[in-house]
């Protein structure tokens, strides 16, 4: 694995990077799982349809089956039976007379067509239809939905309320699936303290590793939380080899900079190999990118904001990769008007906070959550957006047009 590390490098170089070096995922990869169990999981084959659907020809309308020879002008057919959803009718279907069904019932055997109830004038003779009839109308014929064998799912599709109710309405039991991705996650730095410990002089709370865990698991990770590392070499390397033993990636968070206590960087030359640790992206500069002996590894910065966005914009994408979940992407970027002044400097690619909305006119607008600075979490509780302002770009004016991303599941409550 060949990598560059001299200088910035671009959020999408970074990507092609993370991504390009994933393998294809194999036959040991996959499981099979109960459908009861599959919430969450990424198809590992096509699935295919062990029925017909619908598996009998059957009435789209509450109304009444004929056979279009028994029908001429002013016709009166007297009803032989009736055939309900889960009742078919057996019975004698004398000619010249109608059968009354209902929706989804079997059609009966000999019908060529279902006649709607609002087309019928019904006496104590029988019916008589006020429309032409049409052979075949109103019949849903056996597997017009879904032929026998047919592909309903592709692989590399995350199964959830869309996907798993199809399938149990063609009697699937059981799918293929990737296995889970195993992930182990720890901090680093003394300055941490776990969330609802008592804070001292100098002390802050670990809230990167807190905010990852959750978007982990709500990716579909198992996860291994390894808790906060302090800045000692022998701890970290200790994180390190406990980390790569169980996991599939490792994600740290802190240690990544240039002080004189992150010990991160010096683990990764070490113990694997350093694909890249500085982006042209703001905030987030300071994330690393390398592969251990048994795993990939992800270096979170330590700033909560920089840490979310860096999750954000390139482990979540490389986590669905390596889920081999072939269908996941980014909602697409929108145009809109700031309608607030953002404050930025040209070199590097800028994730502003925003909020979006539409105007009277029907047109997006989308002004800032405030301060940016890279410590401020909660520009993340009150933003619905990231403005993302071109590397080249400065100071945006009011009325000007931007590019918003939309947040996707991961941040959208």
């Amino acid at each position: 694995m060949e990598f560059n590390t001299a200088g910035l490098i671009s959020l999408q170089e970074a990507l092609d990077k993370m991504r390009g070096h994933i393998p294809p995922k194999t036959a040991q990869d996959a499981e099979s799982v109960a459908l009861d169990t599959a919430a969450g999981r990424v198809t590992a084959a096509p699935v295919l349809s062990p029925v017909f659907v619908p598996p009998f020809d059957n009435s789209a309308m509450d109304g009444y089956a004929v056979r279009c020879a028994d029908l001429h002008d002013g016709a009166v057919l007297p009803v032989s039976g009736k055939a309900f959803a889960g009742a078919p009718f057996h019975g004698e279907w004398p000619a010249g007379t109608c059968i009354r069904i209902m929706t989804g019932a079997p059609v009966p055997e000999g019908a060529d067509a279902v006649v709607m109830q609002e087309q019928a004038e019904v006496s104590d003779a029988g019916v008589r239809f006020t429309h032409a009839v049409t052979s075949g109308q109103n019949i849903r014929l056996t597997g017009d939905d879904i032929k026998q064998g047919d592909s309903v799912l592709s692989q590399g599709v995350r199964l959830g309320a869309a996907e798993l109710p199809l399938l149990a309405s063609l009697g699937v039991t059981e799918v293929q699936v990737w296995k889970t991705l195993k992930v182990a996650v720890f901090s680093t730095g003394d300055e941490l303290q776990p969330v609802g410990t008592p804070l001292q002089e100098g002390q802050i709370y670990d809230t990167n590793r807190f905010a990852v865990r959750l978007m982990l698991e709500q990716l579909g990770c198992t996860v291994l939380d390894l808790g906060i590392i302090r800045d000692d070499p022998q701890a970290l390397r200790k994180a390190f080899e406990e980390a790569n033993a169980f996991a599939d990636l490792v994600i740290s968070s802190g240690g990544v900079s240039v002080g004189e206590a992150d010990y991160t960087k010096q683990m990764l030359d070490e113990l694997g190999e350093i694909g890249f640790w500085k982006l042209a992206m703001k905030p987030g500069k300071p994330f690393a990118f390398g592969k251990l002996k048994n795993s990939w590894f992800c270096g979170l910065p330590g700033n909560p904001v920089s840490a979310a966005l860096t999750f954000y914009q390139l482990v979540q994408p490389f986590i669905a990769q390596l889920a081999g979940h072939t269908a996941w992407q980014f909602p697409p970027r929108l145009q809109a008007v700031a309608v607030t002044p953002l404050k930025k400097s040209a070199g590097r690619l800028d994730f502003q906070r925003g909020i979006y909305s539409t105007n009277a006119q029907g047109q997006l607008e989308v002004r800032t959550t405030g301060h940016q600075g890279s410590h401020v979490f909660s520009s993340f509780s009150q933003a619905n957006c990231f403005i993302v302002l071109e590397r080249d770009r400065d100071n945006v004016a009011a009325g000007e047009i931007v590019e918003i991303e939309p947040f996707n599941a991961l941040l959208r409550s």
